[in-house]
């Protein structure tokens, strides 16, 4: 049927079966319950992240790292995860989807790290803009 009424049901109940999906999706755990800085990624990027939030840590910035492994829907739990943080880097080998994503539906002010160049992150390149940040909180 194409009629408006019809589509407007239609699409609300797809919408309807997205959301409770969250339902059977796992809470994310953040390894600190608050800080200053909160490295947001996804895929590919989670070795660099790794790396580049231990490195930070080590030299007593406070930096946290959550991994993303479901995008539609997202955890329930992520809107109070990122509120607990002063600032949210989003490392993304692309024009920067996820932090649109979070930004418009968390209302978080979420920072972008975009790279389009083929090439994956290096972790000095995430260490290098979490440190921009640091220093200009401070």
């Amino acid at each position: 049927s194409y009629e408006p009424e019809n589509h407007e049901l239609m699409v609300k109940q797809r919408q309807a079966k997205i959301d409770e999906i969250a339902n059977s999706i796992p809470e994310i755990n953040c390894d600190d319950d608050k800080g200053e800085i909160l490295v947001l990624g996804w895929g590919s990027t989670f070795g660099a992240i790794k790396n580049a939030v231990l490195k930070l840590k080590n030299s007593g910035i406070s930096v946290s790292q959550v991994h993303l492994r479901h995008l539609n829907p997202l955890p329930k739990n992520l809107e109070s995860v990122l509120k607990r943080f002063n600032h949210v880097l989003i490392p993304e080998l692309n024009n920067g989807q996820l932090v649109q994503i979070i930004r418009s539906k968390y209302l978080v002010d979420a920072k972008g790290l975009n790279k389009i160049q083929g090439q994956p992150f290096l972790s000095a390149e995430i260490e290098e803009a979490v440190r921009e940040i640091y220093n200009s909180s401070r």
